[in-house]
C-alpha cells in the first residue's frame, strides 16, 4: 500500500502544478488601486471636420499625447493630458480666415499644416477595475494653443489667439504585466475658437504605467 501511494505521488504532483501554471501567470498583472498615478504616452491620429474657419482649412495628421492619471475611489479617476496635434492643410493657401492674409510678399507662400497643442484636465468613470481589461469613459476641458507653420520656415499665430475645448471620449487599459497597460481610446473635441466651433475627431494608442506603492 505504501508503495502504491508513492508511485502515484508524482502524478498528483504534475496535475497540481499544472492546474496551478494559470494562477502564476494571471499574478503578473496587477491592476491599480485607489491612491496609484499613472502616467502615460500615445502616439494619435485626428481629423478636423470641415466646419469651422479651422476646419474648412486644415484637415487630419498625426499626434503625440502624454497624461497624468489618478487613480481614487469609487472606480472614477482624474488626470491631466497634454496633446500635440498637426493638421495638414486642405488646400494650402495664404487666404485670410482664422489667420491674416499672407498677401503676397513674399509671393507663393503658404501655410502648410496647424498645431494645435491642448492641455486639459479629465474625468474618468471607469468599469471593470479588477479585470484585466478596464473600460472608461472620459470628459474634460482646457486650452488650446494654436499656430501656422508657412512654407518658408516662418510661424504664423491666429487673429483671435487661444481657444478653449471641451473632450468627449471612450477608451479601455489592457494590463499586460503587472501595472503596464495597453491604452487605446477615441476623442471628440470640440474646440471653440473666435466664436467658431470646429470639431475635432482623435483616435489614441499607447502605454500607461501605475507606479506602485
Amino acid at each position: 500500500m505504501p508503495f502504491r501511494s508513492q508511485r502515484w505521488l508524482p502524478a498528483a504532483l504534475l496535475t497540481l502544478a499544472l492546474a496551478a501554471a494559470p494562477a502564476r501567470a494571471d499574478n503578473t498583472v496587477t491592476p491599480p488601486r485607489s491612491g496609484q498615478v499613472g502616467l502615460g504616452i500615445s502616439g494619435s491620429y485626428g481629423t478636423f471636420l470641415p466646419t469651422g474657419e479651422l476646419g474648412n482649412e486644415f484637415g487630419s495628421g498625426p499626434g503625440l499625447s502624454v497624461r497624468l492619471r489618478y487613480r481614487m475611489r469609487f472606480e472614477r479617476a482624474i488626470g491631466l493630458t497634454f496633446d500635440a496635434e498637426r493638421m495638414n492643410a486642405r488646400n494650402p493657401s495664404g487666404d485670410a480666415g482664422a489667420f491674416d492674409s499672407l498677401g503676397n510678399d513674399p509671393p507663393g507662400v503658404v501655410r502648410q499644416y496647424m498645431k494645435m497643442v491642448t492641455a486639459g484636465f479629465e474625468f474618468y468613470q471607469l468599469f471593470d477595475t479588477r479585470e484585466r481589461t478596464v473600460k472608461y469613459l472620459s470628459a474634460g476641458a482646457g486650452l488650446a494653443q494654436i499656430s501656422a507653420h508657412l512654407s518658408d520656415g516662418e510661424t504664423q499665430y491666429p487673429i483671435a489667439g487661444d481657444a478653449l475645448f471641451v473632450s468627449l471620449g471612450a477608451g479601455f487599459e489592457r494590463f499586460f504585466f503587472r501595472s503596464w497597460a495597453w491604452d487605446m481610446n477615441f476623442k471628440y473635441k470640440p474646440v471653440l475658437h473666435d466664436g467658431k466651433i470646429n470639431h475635432d475627431l482623435q483616435a489614441q494608442l499607447g502605454l500607461m504605467f501605475y507606479a506602485g506603492y
